[in-house]
């Protein structure tokens, strides 16, 4: 059965979330690199046809095929076109306008759209008032880890700040889209190799004519490393993983991962690279963490604490002993009561 507006995560899906925003969080290093040497359609057509090209056999592997009907086909090219090719296009132009910190801060709006969204065109994803205000507390933690700085340049580049935006609001779009593959009975493996080949055939004239990208010097071993890791790790494994934990999270809960892609990619240069950690990025992953508390809703929650986890549901041996009870007084007489 599909996610309630009212789900709560399973240690499985908060690890498979974790999982994804480490994956999606290395896109921005590996995009980074690769524009280096090539222009965003060919860069964007590169990363979902490798994409597709790992994707066909492993689900050929596994004993099935892409499917054939017609919905289905027109189901794949949607979620292509608002989850790869419109904001992967968006993002990558953007990201050579404005630094990549801003850049991060108007890509974590995916929440808040997806929220808004999800309450005006879903009946089971409604927005509650625990669930608003840990969108924005994660989405002001976002803020604090990048740093005042990245705002410096807020205003400057309107049109590539409203195209991160853009893509912001086609990523929520796509998650509330892609609820119906679960309707369709389409495995995650299926939609994420349905959707990397449409993004393909949407993308692919556009680089093509605009780019022409025969005319364009051979890149280096370096930025093939890049576009390989952004094809095959932050592509095709995540969407794996996307529609893995959409199928039974909802629209709102995958929407998070913006949050924590941020703390991946910081967590990842202090590793990697040993950049310094700042006081801010320990107060920003804690805003970001009471955020993601606060939309689980179970700390919140004071019944469990004070009653357990069952009574918060309304069941447990108490209620049923109660409910017992009443039946039985509403059984006698009105002299015996």
């Amino acid at each position: 059965m599909w996610a309630t507006g009212t789900h709560r995560m399973t240690a499985t899906e908060w690890a498979l979330l974790v999982g994804l925003s480490i994956l999606w969080g290395g896109s921005f290093f590996f995009t980074l690199v690769a524009l280096a040497a090539l222009p965003p359609f060919t860069l964007v057509a590169l990363r979902v046809g490798l994409a597709a090209l790992a994707l066909n056999p492993v689900l050929a592997l596994s004993g099935t095929s892409l499917p054939r009907e017609r919905a289905i086909w027109v189901a794949f090219l949607g979620i292509g076109l608002l989850n790869n090719a419109v904001p992967f296009s968006l993002i990558v132009w953007g990201q050579t306008q404005i630094a990549s910190g801003l850049a991060a801060i108007l890509n974590a709006t995916t929440p808040l759209f997806t929220v808004a969204m999800a309450h005006w065109t879903t009946a089971d994803e409604r927005m509650t008032g625990h669930r608003l205000a840990g969108v924005v507390i994660g989405f002001i933690g976002v803020a604090v880890m990048v740093g005042p700085d990245a705002l410096a340049g807020l205003g400057s580049t309107v049109l590539a700040q409203l195209a991160v935006l853009g893509a912001a609001l086609s990523y929520g779009a796509a998650s509330i889209f892609g609820r119906r593959f679960r309707r369709m009975a389409v495995t995650p493996l299926t939609v994420a190799t349905g959707q990397v080949t449409a993004s393909t055939l949407l993308i692919l004239p556009i680089a093509l004519v605009i780019d022409r990208p025969w005319t364009l010097t051979m890149p280096g071993p370096t930025v093939w490393c890049a576009v390989l890791g952004a094809a095959l790790l932050s592509t095709a494994l995540a969407y794996i993983v996307f529609f893995r934990v959409l199928a039974t999270a909802g629209a709102t809960n995958i929407s998070l991962v913006t949050f924590l892609i941020r703390v991946s990619a910081i967590l990842l240069d202090a590793l990697v690279l040993g950049e310094r950690l700042d006081p801010r990025h320990g107060v920003g992953m804690a805003l970001i963490a009471a955020g993601l508390a606060a939309i689980d809703g179970r700390i919140l929650d004071r019944r469990i604490w004070f009653t357990g986890p069952r009574a918060a549901t309304g069941h447990g041996p108490d209620r049923d002993r109660n409910g017992a009870e009443a039946a039985r007084l509403q059984r006698q007489p009105a002299s015996t009561k």
